[in-house]
């Protein structure tokens, strides 16, 4: 096994792969708890004609399904150190747009799914997707990892309420009086202790000793007896086949759009997440992505799996750079991050003390890390720097992986073209411009 996830050449052990694994897991753990209420449409009391709400113990057993077998697929067939589960963003377009929105029935919406997955593998056998990462220069693909490292931060400040909604400026500092940002303060602080020391799994030990703080001081309920620990697995039978039950029902122009905006989303949220987990493990090889179909293909079979269970997209998760933060190289990251997905589906009481403040840390934390990729960009070129800064910094002010990578995308050609190097691009790049730029005008 050590041969096979190369643990000598990428200076690793099963000691600091299981850290990493799990590090990853508790990341990602939010999305066993979020991705039901999202799709279910928890809090909306009127739904659209002909449609109904989605059971949210089915979807959580989905959930937990689709991201242990997707990432097992990441683990082994890949062997990166990556975690994948029904993505966040698309799930919210798949709950709030399609179905409130558009009035289609979420069993037709998982069709949409499935047929956005089948897609997929089809544009990854044909090494269609493989092409189009290798194509991408690489300071665009050093300014997709930093600013996803600032979209996951910021992410991180807002569910600690640091940085909280304002009506006159958008943004504002949050209560720093208020426990449970103090709480989230604290393990930020104890998370850059613990680095500073050289811990190489500072970011898990942070979040450890945070969720044991706040269980002391009250802030985090602790587990109470036998129940809140062990917990019965919710059946699946409510959402079970229903994307292939409803598959007759994709032919439409309206689910064309939709299935369109599957792919969109998820292709470039996998292609910048790729990038960013391998640029930051140091797996990149002369700017392109090793057993990068590999990689595609995990992604986009996870995808077909959680839409057959009954959920929506699943993809890469940026939080995987929390297990890189923590050591991990290798496949066997993921696939410890598996095994505690199916383990979730027997202790899912026992995660209620994974909170917001006990992750908001670890994503902040991954963020800095992330961010060291901006010294490597060409910032003395103004034509690489108009691109690289606008994908950095829109990811997070639009909150969209996708939206910056595609502002980035369009502005390098242009600039690219008035410096008169247009001979520097890939065809790939152009083609990608013309995507774009259809794309910003269909979201008008």
């Amino acid at each position: 096994m050590k041969k096979y996830f190369r643990f000598e050449e990428l200076g690793t052990n099963y000691r600091t792969e299981f850290m990493a694994g799990l590090t990853t897991f508790l990341a990602m753990a939010y999305i066993l708890f979020v991705n039901p209420s999202t799709l279910s449409l928890e809090g909306i009391d009127q739904l659209p004609e002909g449609v109904t709400r989605m059971d949210q113990g089915a979807i959580f057993t989905a959930t937990a399904i689709a991201a242990a077998v997707g990432t097992l697929f990441m683990g082994i067939i890949a062997r990166y150190p990556i975690g994948l589960a029904p993505g966040m963003g698309i799930n919210a377009f798949f709950a709030y747009t399609v179905v409130l929105g558009s009035g289609i029935p979420w069993e037709t919406a998982l069709s949409g799914v499935l047929a956005s997955g089948l897609i997929f593998i089809v544009l990854t056998l044909t090494g269609l997707r493989e092409k189009i990462i290798n194509a991408i220069p690489a300071n665009l693909k050093m300014a997709v990892g930093a600013g996803i490292g600032l979209f996951i931060a910021f992410v991180g400040f807002q569910n600690a309420n640091i940085i909280v909604g304002d009506d006159a400026t958008l943004l504002a500092l949050g209560d720093l009086t208020s426990p449970t940002v103090l709480l989230a303060v604290f393990g930020i602080i104890i998370s850059v202790i613990l680095l500073a020391l050289g811990f190489k799994g500072g970011i898990f030990y942070g979040m450890v000793i945070t969720a044991i703080v706040g269980m002391i001081v009250g802030l985090i309920s602790p587990p109470q007896g036998l129940g809140g620990i062990v917990g019965e697995v919710p059946s699946l039978a409510p959402t079970f086949g229903q994307a292939f039950s409803h598959f007759g029902d994709i032919f439409t122009l309206e689910m064309l759009v939709v299935i369109l905006t599957f792919l969109f989303v998820d292709f470039f949220d996998t292609a910048g997440t790729l990038v960013a987990v391998a640029t930051q493990a140091g797996l990149m090889k002369d700017n392109k992505l090793p057993r990068a179909g590999k990689a595609l293909f995990a992604d986009s079979a996870a995808t077909v799996v959680g839409a057959s269970l009954g959920t929506s997209t699943t993809t890469s998760y940026v939080e995987s750079t929390a297990g890189v933060g923590a050591g991990g190289r290798s496949g066997f990251t993921a696939v410890v991050t598996a095994g505690f997905f199916l383990l979730a589906l027997f202790f899912s009481p026992l995660l209620s003390i994974v909170t917001n403040e006990v992750t908001a840390p670890a994503l902040i934390i991954v963020g800095v890390l992330m961010a060291a990729s901006l010294k490597d960009i060409e910032w003395d070129q103004f034509e690489i720097a108009v691109p690289a800064f606008l994908t950095v910094v829109t990811m997070p002010l639009t909150y969209s992986i996708a939206t910056g990578i595609a502002i980035g995308f369009i502005f390098y050609p242009i600039t690219m073209l008035l410096k008169g190097r247009g001979k520097e691009i890939h065809p790939i790049m152009y083609l990608l411009f013309v995507i774009f730029v259809l794309y910003f005008i269909f979201l008008s």
